[in-house]
């Protein structure tokens, strides 16, 4: 950003406004100058995220206090059943005190889903596994469940959304509008040959156009940027206003631009132009690139003939499509000036045209989005960039059907629970700040969402750190990025979310799996213990045979959920909801019906037996064998979502 030394009025301006001051840690390209100190230490920019990053506490991820909940939940009615049946059991005389006792801590152990802890990690563990596998580095194993779970996904918009590479899309000269394909410096394998100009819906020749060529070769007698080809991919050495007259020049031209000026004026904030005084075919000219108002201005008030109502209306197009506006002109002067003297610019000017430049969308983006929104997660843009530059480049990617902004310094005028009452109205947030990002974040969780936060920056490590999910870049994040994050995108690529997205959800089910098969086969045990003392029998299985079924048959049967692969449409369902916890009232149902069946199975085949004359030690062998193939039934059909007994019990 160009800074200047003019003061400025307004004290509202956004940190990306204040173009006279210089911010500590940040990096002079070029250029030098003499300043005041206004803030040190904490008091400085910096130090206001170090101190927001300090004081952001680290929450529990919802799977964590789902399984908090529900553990503490069945520990206290577990212990509550266990005291009751002792009491009626003592009262009853239905067993001595001491086998009481026995078959009560049998009972409370037989009961307990001890395998759950283990189980849970295990299935975590998979899942990291798998997004490694898809350039995903997870740094905590809950992680790796939350961003399935997420229903926001708050992103960046330079780099993640976008490209980062200024490409040049729209040309207009004095009686043309032409619209110039490819985007991005690779501008997709156009950079060696000859690139394609759109003229009323037809490709046309530029060279034919005598402004269109002018405009063309000032974009490369004008830039300092240089192209490089590194690791096969197309890079910029230089400004990105630059990239994109470089890369708009070798796409037309098919060469790279050569230019020695034989004098330069660099591009100063107060004047907002540059020049360079060249010899171009046969005479010395002086070509100027800058803003379209003050190249506009300039040409009026030397009293040039154009038309300024034409280039007002143009440059208003393409402002309002987000892009980025530059003036290109030319100015011949005589053979013998050897120096640019800036009093003379505007004598005898001429307006070659103006080019609009835009940081184009990653094609593979908008797929992306699409699924996100068909899984019900809403992508939200944040970035320090203009709103019309954001609500373009937003509306291009389908963020939402309806794209509306707000900027920081609108932000920063609201009390908190104003924001929090109309931050769902806003998919994109534009020149925000470090401070916006968190409060943007604190808003949606009190509102109960499950947010996610992308970004790469440090002043973006609040905002990660204070998310459910904080997802940092792998190649351009800062250290403290990622440091803040939970997860790390290896590569970059924002299309990796909707993978993580689905790993994550496919673990949510793999551990929901595991505790409605572990809760009902841990309650049947239970449940056979209690039916025999209300009922005043004979215990039907032993100790030992009640704590192997819990610690052997159990633990070894319900690992099949680790390789359990993803249901069909579990990208087309909605975000689960971590208040109502891991299970439904359905799944509650389904676990009590299923204990009472298996543990009424066993009791009846136990007295059945033994009312044959069969001995006791038989008939709990063969109660065991009941209880475990019980289970192994039940394993098969918790694979998928249709009850018990169905024609889905073996799925193809």
């Amino acid at each position: 950003m160009k800074k200047t030394d003019e003061p400025l009025t307004n004290g509202d301006l956004a940190i990306t406004s204040q173009t006279n001051m210089a911010f500590a840690s940040t990096l002079v390209t070029t250029g030098s100058a003499l300043g005041i100190v206004t803030a040190t230490a904490i008091d400085t920019e910096i130090g206001h995220i170090q101190q927001s990053v300090s004081e952001v506490k680290e929450q529990p991820t919802p799977l964590m206090r789902n399984l908090n909940k529900l553990g503490f939940g069945l520990s206290v009615a577990i212990l509550i059943a266990a005291a009751i049946l002792f009491i009626i059991g003592w009262l009853t005389q239905v067993y001595s005190l001491p086998i009481l006792l026995i078959v009560i801590v049998t009972m409370v152990v037989g009961s307990m889903p001890e395998g759950l802890p283990a189980s849970t990690s295990v299935v975590l563990a998979m899942g990291t596994q798998q997004m490694t596998k898809k350039n995903v580095i997870v740094k905590t194993l809950p992680a790796v469940e939350t961003l399935g779970a997420v229903d926001i996904v708050n992103t960046d918009k330079t780099g993640t959304l976008t490209k980062n590479e200024m490409t040049v899309t729209v040309a207009t000269t004095a009686d043309r509008v032409y619209e110039i394909s490819g985007v991005g410096y690779d501008a997709e394998g156009n950079l060696d040959l000859d690139g394609q100009l759109q003229y009323n819906g037809k490709t046309v020749d530029w060279h034919s156009d005598d402004n269109m060529r002018w405009l063309i070769n000032i974009a490369g007698q004008t830039t300092d940027a240089q192209l490089h080809h590194e690791d096969g991919v197309w890079e910029i050495t230089g400004e990105p206003t630059d990239g994109a007259l470089t890369t708009l020049f070798k796409k037309l031209t098919g060469e790279y631009p050569d230019s020695e000026p034989i004098d330069s004026l660099p591009f100063d904030s107060a004047i907002r132009y540059s020049a360079r005084l060249v010899d171009f075919e046969g005479q010395r000219v002086l070509m100027l690139k800058g803003s379209p108002a003050t190249i506009i201005n300039m040409a009026v008030e030397n009293g040039m003939p154009i038309d300024e109502q034409y280039w007002e209306d143009q440059m208003a197009k393409m402002t309002a499509q987000g892009l980025r506006v530059v003036a290109l002109a030319y100015q011949p002067v005589a053979t013998d000036i050897e120096d640019i003297d800036p009093i003379s610019i505007g004598q005898d000017m001429i307006i070659a045209g103006m080019v609009g430049m835009i940081d184009p969308p990653r094609e593979e983006v908008a797929q992306s989005i699409i699924q996100l929104r068909q899984a019900g997660i809403k992508v939200k843009m944040i970035t320090g960039d203009h709103p019309d530059t954001a609500k373009a480049i937003a509306a291009t990617l389908g963020l939402d059907e309806r794209i509306n902004a707000i900027t920081g310094p609108e932000i920063d005028e609201m009390s908190p629970e104003q924001l929090q009452d109309h931050i769902d109205e806003y998919n994109v947030f534009a020149r925000t700040t470090p401070k916006n990002k968190l409060q943007i974040v604190n808003a949606q969780r009190a509102n109960g969402h499950v947010v996610s936060m992308t970004g790469d920056g440090v002043n973006d490590a609040p905002a990660l750190k204070q998310a459910d999910i904080g997802v940092a870049m792998g190649i351009k994040g800062t250290e403290v990025a990622k440091e803040s994050a939970n997860m790390v995108l290896a590569n970059d690529k924002f299309t990796d979310i909707v993978a993580a997205v689905r790993e994550g959800r496919h673990v949510f089910d793999n551990i929901n799996k595991t505790i409605r098969f572990l809760l009902p086969t841990s309650f049947a045990e239970g449940l056979v213990v209690a039916f025999s003392i209300l009922l005043g029998q004979e215990m039907p299985l032993y100790p030992t045979q009640l704590l192997w079924i819990n610690m052997v048959s159990a633990l070894t049967i319900q690992f099949a959920f680790i390789f359990e692969p993803p249901e069909s449409g579990i990208m087309m369902r909605g975000p689960r909801s971590v208040k109502s916890g891991i299970l439904s009232k359905m799944d509650i149902v389904e676990i009590v019906y299923v204990s009472v069946l298996i543990s009424g199975l066993g009791i009846w085949a136990f007295d059945w037996v033994t009312g044959l004359g069969v001995p006791t030690v038989v008939a709990s062998t063969m109660t065991l064998n009941i209880i475990i193939f019980g289970k192994i039934f039940y394993l098969f059909n918790i694979r998928n979502s249709y009850p018990v007994i169905s024609k889905y019990f073996f799925p193809k």
